[in-house]
């Protein structure tokens, strides 16, 4: 048996309590806020960029699809900005102060204390830069804070980027559900991943040091990766 399976096996959780849920509350970070969704203050600007020229691209592996009419998106809305599973974030980009994305925190279960980000769709404001990693930073942050024990990213076994995306962030590939579920007339098989609260905190430290403002140039490029820094602290 295995050094960590016989931790995992010996965790005393006799006085293990279900977790709040996560609130509707602004989360701060150096680069971005995210905001709780509110219909009437996000709904033009997240229209547009649910109908800009690189939305159907964007759309792909979401479960929604491009709306075709302002009409047509006021239902999404509405229902987004009051639903509290997924609870929906818009992200703000500090840098320009424009709405620069949405995700979700859902499938939230304090009873277990498990939570996963999903919903993701970031625009090119924020896309593959320091403000997109650290919009799912947050997340992770805010959650662990709570208390609970695993985070989880899922995503369609096809969608190569968000499989990416999720070993970059340090997500550990769990394995494949086949037939999982149908999308969009297809076959989705899923591919799951999660960090569990006891590799948090080296998490933690490698993107603090990767988001800090001394790590990029004055063009805004990386100088270390943020896998460099997981490497380093065994994260």
């Amino acid at each position: 048996m295995s050094n960590e399976l016989e931790t995992s096996l010996s965790e005393n959780l006799q006085d293990w309590k279900p977790r709040p849920r996560p609130e509707r509350i602004n989360l701060e970070g150096r680069y971005v806020r995210l905001e709780p969704l509110d219909a009437a203050k996000h709904g033009e600007r997240l229209y547009e960029m649910a109908t800009a020229q690189d939305a159907e691209g964007r759309f792909r592996w979401l479960f929604d699809t491009k709306p075709q009419t302002r009409a047509d998106f006021q239902p999404w809305l509405e229902k987004s900005a009051a639903s509290e599973d997924p609870l929906f974030f818009v992200v703000i980009d500090k840098a320009s102060g424009k709405m620069a994305g949405r995700q979700t925190l859902m499938r939230i279960d304090p009873n277990f204390g498990v939570i996963e980000i999903g919903n993701i769709y970031w625009s090119d404001i924020v896309s593959r830069k320091p403000a997109a990693t650290e919009a799912q930073f947050l997340f992770a942050r805010y959650i662990f804070e709570l208390g609970y024990r695993r985070y989880e990213w899922k995503c369609n076994n096809r969608n190569e980027p968000s499989k990416r995306a999720a070993e970059r962030f340090g997500f550990k590939f769990e394995g494949i559900f086949r037939q999982h579920m149908v999308t969009k007339g297809e076959n989705r098989d899923t591919a799951w991943y999660s960090i569990i609260d006891k590799e948090w905190p080296a998490l933690l430290e490698a993107y603090d040091a990767w988001l800090d403002p001394a790590n990029f140039d004055a063009a805004g490029q990386q100088k270390r990766k943020l896998e460099d820094f997981r490497a380093e602290l065994g994260a």
